[in-house]
């Protein structure tokens, strides 16, 4: 039988992507909320693997989402799959369960492996009645359902099921094998031949009753281990008897050792048990191949759904908003309208301490007039915190995930990149203006018109006027390629020029966003809005207490404090 290849996050199972950078995965916090998902390292891995593959083929990220939608509505369902699948998996890792077969197997190589395609004859089963037992919306899961009901009522894996359960009981009731041996006129042992397959291992007894006086037929099987109701049985010792190495010998094995029974064996019984190894290997050669990795290759996916359904759940139950994101069909390829949106990350901090209703929902589209945002407002109000919000809503949604807000309807981003400040040892060489200048040409070259750009205080490492003079131009030549962008700034007069940029663009334009707020309170609320002036550097200089104010208040308070001192 020839499946196509399921695959749980490309319909047609070819992976088209373009990758995340691992500098964008780290700036939108992913790496974080990775951590907070689960806390296996091998789980994370995986996660990020999956985030990274960005699409923006709306049927893609429709995919997704509606596999997800499904894991999240059957958790028993995927409760049970997992326990399958992880099953599968582990006998494929573990067990040498390779899918191949090798005529120089030996006969418990071959029972080996005639257990493993047991327990996957199982597990396929247990995963055929799982899905059946579902009303499955997404074609995901449903084109996986239908692929393991093809496998499951394939004539092949019918005729599997039959030689399998034939060889079974040729095989699984063996316990024990009765040997003959022929002793000369000295008694030593001359000669050794197989009597009898038996369902019973041999219990001690005393003494050997009598010497064996008639050899059964070769592929006869005893129900027990008597011969006559006169055989009896009685160990012998490797190493003390001169017996054991004589049939040992004949054998062909030079090494008594204990541990080295199995090997033993395994040449004692490949030359003795003829039929079953032939039957074995007849079986064995009809099904060199099984489609045991196709399915296994499934089992990141579904962790990944499942991990962050399980964490979804929780966070809803605490009062947090998620919802699903929504494919906008035949609207403009930068359209995005949210609703009631948040932070991703503001999760493990809220559900903690301050709860659901601390946080602070935003509303905020993309469009040809609201194409890049030049976002300002007061130093620490919430800035970097609504420009990583955005970029982690496309990745979750374009990942099926849910995500946090009140809606989401978007065209999906080819890919994100992100212009966060750089760390001190990476600008040795250029300085931080000349690195900033380097690393934003890259990151405009690398973007197309369905690609996110997202920048944090870009060309603030320099003087305000060289500064506003690259950020112009920079915002200009975003517009003119049609770029979704957020460009959080100190630079206020960059916002309150956007009719002089927006003058050289006549498709997109560019719109002033302000974080909000309000006798020196934040809001963290955004609007759009022309700058309300707050100065970034007298943000700063409040930070540290080094306004005129404050610092002759301070110099005042120890003027009167040393007065007072002398006087006394």
């Amino acid at each position: 039988m020839e499946n196509e290849k399921i695959n749980l996050l490309f319909p047609n199972g070819e992976e088209e992507f373009k990758e995340l950078s691992a500098v964008s995965f780290h700036d939108l916090g992913i790496d974080f909320i990775c951590e907070k998902i689960t806390d296996k390292s091998e789980e994370r891995a995986q996660f990020a693997q999956i985030f990274q593959k960005m699409s923006d083929n709306p049927a893609v990220t429709a995919y997704r989402g509606d596999i997800f939608q499904d894991i999240y509505e059957n958790p028993e369902m995927c409760s049970k799959l997992m326990t399958q699948l992880e099953h599968i998996n582990y006998e494929k890792q573990y067990s040498g369960f390779s899918g191949h077969y090798e005529d120089s197997d030996s006969a418990w190589e071959l029972l080996h492996r005639l257990e493993e395609i047991h327990d996957y004859i199982v597990s396929i089963e247990a995963i055929y009645k799982c899905l059946s037992d579902c009303k499955l919306k997404s074609e995901g899961m449903n084109r996986l359902k239908n692929y393991i009901n093809e496998l499951y009522n394939d004539n092949g894996f019918a005729e599997l099921k039959k030689d399998i359960a034939s060889l079974k009981a040729s095989t699984q009731d063996l316990k024990s094998i009765t040997l003959g041996v022929n002793l000369n006129e000295k008694f030593e042992a001359n000669g050794i031949g197989l009597i009898s397959f038996n369902k019973k291992q041999f219990t001690r007894s005393n003494a050997i009753g009598q010497f064996v006086t008639k050899i059964a037929a070769k592929d006869s099987m005893n129900k027990n281990t008597d011969w006559d109701d006169q055989l009896k049985y009685t160990p012998i010792e490797a190493g003390k008897t001169d017996v054991f190495e004589k049939i040992l010998s004949i054998a062909g094995v030079n090494d008594p050792r204990v541990e080295n029974s199995t090997f033993h064996m395994d040449k004692i019984a490949n030359s003795m048990l003829g039929s079953i190894v032939y039957k074995l290997k007849t079986v064995l050669k009809k099904y060199v191949y099984l489609p045991v990795t196709d399915i296994t290759d499934l089992i990141p996916q579904f962790i990944f759904f499942i991990r962050f359904a399980e964490y979804i759940k929780a966070m809803q139950k605490k009062g947090f908003t998620f919802c699903k994101a929504k494919t906008a069909e035949g609207k403009s390829k930068w359209h995005m309208k949210a609703t009631g949106i948040y932070n991703f990350k503001l999760l493990s901090a809220f559900a903690g301490t301050q709860g659901a209703d601390q946080i602070v929902k935003n509303d905020l589209n993309f469009n040809a007039e609201h194409l890049a945002y030049i976002l300002t407002g007061a130093n620490r109000g919430g800035k970097t915190t609504i420009t990583q919000a955005v970029g982690l809503l496309f990745v979750l949604a374009q990942a099926g995930i849910y995500v946090p807000g009140e809606s989401f309807e978007f065209n999906p981003v080819d890919s994100i990149y992100t212009h966060f400040p750089a760390d001190e040892d990476k600008t040795l060489d250029l300085g931080r203006l000349g690195e900033e200048c380097k690393r934003f040409k890259e990151l405009y070259t690398a973007c197309t018109d369905t690609s996110l750009l997202l920048l944090n205080e870009t060309y603030s490492t320099t003087s305000f006027e060289e500064g506003y003079y690259i950020a112009k131009d920079s915002v200009r030549a975003i517009l003119k390629k049609g770029i979704r962008t957020i460009y959080n700034t100190h630079m206020h007069k960059l916002a309150y020029d956007i009719d002089e940029i927006n003058s050289s663009s006549k498709e997109c334009k560019a719109a002033s966003l302000v974080v909000k707020s309000k006798n020196g309170e934040r809001s963290f609320k955004v609007e759009l809005a022309p700058p309300e002036g707050i100065s970034f550097a007298k943000d700063i200089a409040e930070k540290y207490g080094v306004t005129y104010e404050m610092l002759t208040e301070a110099e005042d308070s120890l003027s009167t404090a040393s007065s007072s001192q002398t006087g006394s």
